[in-house]
């Protein structure tokens, strides 16, 4: 019982330490993947490799160990996906490392970024400068999400001698069919001026919306759970007319 014990001690303090390190090396070490992705990997291989070499007799307290990570891992995908809170310290959070055509050392320091880092990952943006971007958002998952100076744009209205309002980088109002008043606030708006809003979506409560936004503009993104699409694209290989 004491051995089994053990393992189990084990295996959350595996856990724990992977998941800490992960957040601790910062978000270029894990490239496109996501924390859960990069930890289950990782931990996964680690263990099933244990597991498939180990001649010393601890079979079943390494498979033990792999199937309590799993469920580990499914537990906490599971509560990251119904708490945003949650979600947010585990997964992390979207940084802002470009404004106005700017660069934010100190944001880019904070996620151990380097100024060649950054360039690289501008380039893949199609953009030689940080000086033509807006906006530069690193995600959580390692990609520079970019908004480029309107004039900047490639039909640019600087040629056309117009001037247009600046792209914003919208609020989240609505997650989940759940109001995040916080960012409500912001946008100097209440609970009615959003139903007011929301009325002209076709939406009549707010748990009928996945996801919403505002911009400084006031233009709203909004989507439902029920899209009501009439011709979906499936990408799946096991379509049953081919």
């Amino acid at each position: 019982m004491k051995l089994y014990l053990e393992i189990v001690i084990q295996t959350f303090l595996a856990f724990f330490t992977i998941l800490f390190v992960t957040r601790l090396l910062g978000r270029q070490q894990i490239s496109q993947l996501t924390f859960y992705e990069y930890v289950n990997g990782i931990t996964f291989g680690s263990i099933a490799a244990t597991l498939a070499t180990d001649l010393d007799g601890r079979t079943m307290q390494h498979f033990i160990g792999l199937v309590l990570f799993g469920l580990l891992t499914g537990i906490f995908s599971f509560i990251a996906l119904k708490n945003r809170s949650f979600r947010k310290v585990v997964e992390g959070e979207p940084v802002l490392v470009i404004q106005n055509g700017k660069i934010l050392e100190k944001n880019l320091n904070r996620i151990r970024y380097s100024i060649d880092d950054l360039n690289v990952l501008l380039r893949q943006n199609d953009c030689l400068s940080a000086e033509v971007v807006d906006y530069g958002i690193l995600e959580s998952n390692g990609k520079l999400s970019t908004i480029k100076k309107p004039e900047e744009n490639t039909v640019t209205l600087k040629d056309l001698n117009i001037i247009a309002k600046a792209e914003t980088i919208p609020t989240e109002i609505i997650i989940g069919g759940q109001i995040i008043y916080e960012n409500l606030k912001k946008r100097k708006l209440n609970g009615k001026d959003l139903m007011n809003k929301l009325i002209a979506f076709g939406v009549k409560r707010t748990d009928e919306v996945m996801y919403a936004t505002i911009d400084t503009n006031g233009k709203m993104y909004v989507d439902k759970y029920n899209d009501q699409l009439k011709d979906v694209v499936d990408f799946s290989e096991n379509n049953k007319n081919i």
